[in-house]
């Protein structure tokens, strides 16, 4: 089981990475691609005619592969008013509920984008003649890392995963032992001075 565990949170961590890398990558080439056909526009006259096309598709695709990143870090709008007032016991039901249900999009956003791809496969699109399908081509892949994601929440494996929220958090973490170590000195210090203070008094109290 602990090898399953270990082969399971590896997929997620290499997985998650890639998916952050690309997000990042994929903007720098939306940008570079709208102003490159702004500055054709503008400057030289004319368009690039496939330029809003693959700008249009590369955000698609940037969108449905964050809903897994959302997903992971509890990015997606959620309320929060009620849930905190409810008792321990009631919040992890619903925690592992709300798990649950996230999987199960997952699932159905995996499977009725395999099914939207094939249908719009032999469709193209106008501009730069690629299959319609392209333009769905992560909706599967974002909906079953979706769920995947999920999946291993269920599990408890969430405190084994690395992702960069959980970087920032054992960062603050560490910040905060380091605080309190900080006040705990500043207080044996305090003793100890009040400590020395009461012994000269007694000192010359007793001359």
């Amino acid at each position: 089981m602990k090898t399953i565990k270990t082969i399971l949170i590896g997929i997620f961590n290499i997985s998650y990475r890639i998916l952050c890398e690309y997000s990042k990558y994929v903007l720098l080439v939306i940008v570079g691609i709208v102003c490159a056909d702004v500055f054709k526009r503008n400057i030289l006259s004319g368009s690039i005619m496939w330029a809003q096309e693959i700008a249009l598709l590369l955000i698609v695709w940037m969108c449905f592969l964050s809903m897994a990143i959302g997903a992971e870090n509890d990015l997606h709008i959620s309320v929060h008013m009620f849930y905190n007032r409810m008792p321990k016991t009631v919040q992890k039901v619903l925690y592992y509920f709300n798990k649950f249900v996230t999987m199960s999009v997952g699932i159905f956003v995996g499977v009725y984008g395999i099914k939207l791809v094939r249908a719009t496969w032999r469709q193209f699109l106008p501009a730069s003649k690629l299959p319609a399908g392209m333009l769905y081509l992560m909706m599967p892949v974002g909906g079953f890392l979706m769920a995947y994601f999920m999946l291993l929440d269920l599990f408890n494996w969430k405190k084994d995963k690395i992702t960069v929220f959980s970087d920032a958090e054992a960062e603050d973490e560490d910040e905060a032992n380091l605080a309190e170590k900080e006040e705990l000195l500043q207080k044996q210090i305090e003793e100890k001075r009040m400590h020395k203070k009461l012994k000269e008094k007694e000192t010359d109290n007793g001359k």
